[in-house]
C-alpha cells in the first residue's frame, strides 16, 4: 500500500556550481562517504550527485516531512550495488519517522538528461491481510526488509 510519494527535479549545473565553490563542505554535509565515492568515480560527478540530491528531496516528500523534525541529509542514502537498481537506506531520525508512518519499503527511480536530474520515490507499507492485521515477513524476505538494511 502506497503511503507517500515524492518527486524532485534538480538542475545539474546548480550542483556543479556548488561543487566548484564549496566542494568538501557541500559533499560532506549532504552525501555519505559511499555516495561520494560512487559519484566522484563517474565521468560527470555533478550529474550523479544531482540525481542523489533529487532522491533525498523526493524521499523527504514521500515521508511527509521536509528537513524538519531533526532529519539530516546524510540520513537518506542512495545506494547502487553493482549491476542493481538504486535503493534508499534510511538511518537516524529519518528511519524513525519512516517506521512511525508505517513505511516498510522505499522504491526509487532516477534519471538525468538535458541538464536535469529527476527522482521519484514511493513509500510503501505492507497491506493488511484479510483479517485486517499487518502482514508479517521474515528477516531477509525481499518483501519485508526494513527501510535500513
Amino acid at each position: 500500500m502506497i503511503v507517500g510519494t515524492g518527486v524532485d527535479l534538480c538542475e545539474i549545473a546548480r550542483v556543479r556550481r556548488l561543487l566548484d565553490r564549496w566542494r568538501e563542505r557541500f559533499l560532506d554535509r549532504v552525501f555519505t562517504a559511499e555516495e561520494q565515492a560512487y559519484a566522484l568515480a563517474r565521468h560527470d560527478p555533478a550529474e550523479h550527485l544531482a540525481a542523489r540530491f533529487a532522491a533525498k528531496e523526493a524521499t523527504l516528500k514521500a515521508l511527509g516531512t521536509g528537513l524538519s523534525m531533526g532529519v539530516r541529509w546524510r540520513e537518506i542514502e542512495v545506494l547502487r550495488p553493482r549491476g542493481q537498481r538504486p535503493t534508499i537506506a534510511l538511518s537516524g531520525r529519518a528511519a524513525t519517522i519512516g517506521r512511525a508512518r508505517g513505511v516498510h519499503r522505499l522504491h526509487l527511480s532516477l534519471t538525468h538528461d538535458g541538464g536535469l536530474a529527476l527522482a521519484q520515490v514511493l513509500a510503501v507499507a505492507d497491506a493488511p491481510d484479510r483479517a485486517g492485521d499487518a502482514v508479517e515477513t521474515e528477516p531477509g524476505d525481499p518483501r519485508g526488509e526494513p527501510a535500513r538494511p
